[in-house]
């Protein structure tokens, strides 16, 4: 599944080809992606303006001159194209977009786990799927303290924590295990060990939310270099290979966590 860094490469794709252009035709291919289309979704999107696109976790969200948002999820499989009018339509092209600016916006989903919804913009931190999100890691509302306070008193292991979406939006599995191996710290851990009872973050918690910022900064860089799932990781798919840490020594390790793939080394995660 796309992660923020590819949800954010997403949103700079489609800003230029979508801020400012209306919506002349809306073309939905099937009646559902992972639920049913609003109900009148294409008549509600038509003759409306885009005044802007922006993310919140892994949601892409254009903001409409209707005050209402489109919400995009990219789901397993999904992913956005823009094409010139006219271009020919592939296998699994759902939804297409015909913009004013003479371009289309194709959504394609092989496996049809992406979502588009409908809201309100002034209700819009109200909608089920964002309402309760924690703070977006890259913004200033996301250090150690907040970090601390989110897991303060969790007794889940601390790779687990950090894929809650009420602990930090949008850090997927990939980027939580790449940033653990950045600050030096167990996956396997409980979250809690990162705070004191009161919620006062300890310096593994300034370490980590400094981690996070890091790897999600220089994944975005590297996405106009191509597909994140080529990128080459500290940690992350690289069971059985050496650490990559100078003078470490370790080997990477596998393990499953919350039904998903960790991947950490225990020599130089051994810390709290």
């Amino acid at each position: 599944m796309p992660e923020l860094p590819e949800v954010e490469e997403v949103r700079r794709e489609l800003e230029p080809a979508m801020r400012g252009a209306r919506f002349d035709r809306v073309i939905l291919r099937r009646a559902d992606l992972r639920r049913p289309f609003p109900r009148h979704f294409a008549s509600r999107l038509r003759h409306t303006t885009v005044n802007a696109v922006n993310r919140r976790g892994k949601y892409l969200l254009a903001d409409l001159s209707s005050n209402a948002t489109l919400l995009m999820h990219l789901g397993m499989s999904g992913w956005f194209r823009v094409e010139s009018a006219g271009a020919d339509v592939q296998a699994h092209d759902h939804v297409l977009f015909e913009m004013s600016s003479g371009v289309t916006v194709v959504f394609n989903d092989p496996r049809r786990f992406g979502v588009m919804d409908l809201a309100r913009t002034t209700s819009l931190d109200d909608h089920p799927a964002l309402r309760g999100m924690g703070p977006e890691p890259l913004s200033d509302a996301f250090d150690g303290a907040s970090l601390a306070r989110a897991c303060a008193g969790k007794r889940t292991p601390l790779k687990v924590a950090l894929l809650d979406q009420r602990v930090v939006a949008g850090l997927g599995n990939i980027y939580a295990s790449e940033a653990l191996h950045l600050a030096g710290l167990s996956p396997r851990q409980r979250a809690a060990a990162i705070a004191t009872p009161a919620g006062v973050p300890r310096d593994s918690a300034h370490r980590l939310a400094a981690a996070i910022k890091t790897v999600l900064t220089q994944a975005i860089a590297r996405q106009s270099g191509g597909s994140y799932r080529g990128a080459r990781f500290r940690v992350y798919d690289r069971g059985g290979d050496s650490c990559r840490r100078r003078n470490c020594g370790g080997t990477i390790v596998r393990l499953t966590q919350a039904g998903r793939s960790t991947f950490y080394c225990p020599v130089c995660q051994s810390r709290a």
